[in-house]
Order: C-alpha cells, then sequence, then structure tokens
C-alpha cells in the first residue's frame, strides 16, 4: 500500500470515528423530563451502523476488486481466491445490519 493512501485510510477513520462519537454524545443526551430516551435515538444508531458499514465494505471492495482483476489478468487460475477476497467484504455489511434486528 503506498504511503498517501495510508494517510487517507487513516484520515478518513479519524473522521468517521469522531462523527460516530459526537453522533454518540448527541443521541445520549436526548432526554425527556420524565428521564426517558426517545426511541428515534436507536434507529438513528442503528441507521449510522449499517450506513458506515456499507461506507467501509464500498471503499474495501474498490481497492480488492482492482487488485484482484490484476491478479486474474496475470494468472487465470487464481479465479477462486479472487472471488473470495472480493466478496469477503461484504461479511461487514452483514454485522452492520445486526443492530436492525436488536
Amino acid at each position: 500500500m503506498k504511503k498517501m493512501s495510508m494517510k487517507l485510510s487513516l484520515r478518513v477513520l479519524l473522521v468517521l470515528m469522531s462523527i460516530t462519537m459526537l453522533v454518540q454524545g448527541v443521541l445520549a443526551a436526548n432526554v425527556d423530563a420524565d428521564g426517558n430516551y426517545d426511541d428515534w435515538g436507536k434507529y438513528m444508531g442503528a441507521g449510522m451502523a449499517l450506513g458506515l458499514a456499507g461506507i467501509g465494505a464500498g471503499y474495501s471492495q474498490a481497492c480488492i476488486g482492482s487488485a484482484a482483476v490484476g491478479m486474474l489478468a496475470e494468472d487465470g487460475s487464481k479465479f477462486g481466491p479472487a472471488l473470495i477476497f472480493t466478496a469477503l467484504p461484504e461479511s461487514i455489511v452483514i454485522l452492520g445490519a445486526l443492530p436492525l434486528f436488536l
């Protein structure tokens, strides 16, 4: 991985982590007069988990997909590993969808 790409990845990770922490703080402060939390915070958190997981999976699939195409161009017998590595980031979205059902 190139040095600039690694720096960009770390910057994106820091920005997403700070947004997540900010939203958690805002949603935790949402208490009505009786001391009960609103339900929309629960749905907002689940939506953010799914959305950020989708963004992360899309970003990783872009990098992995181009590498898999290059690998297949050099050696066509490596189709199986290329398919596995390309489909692997989709498990991140499945794990991000778990809060929707809990």
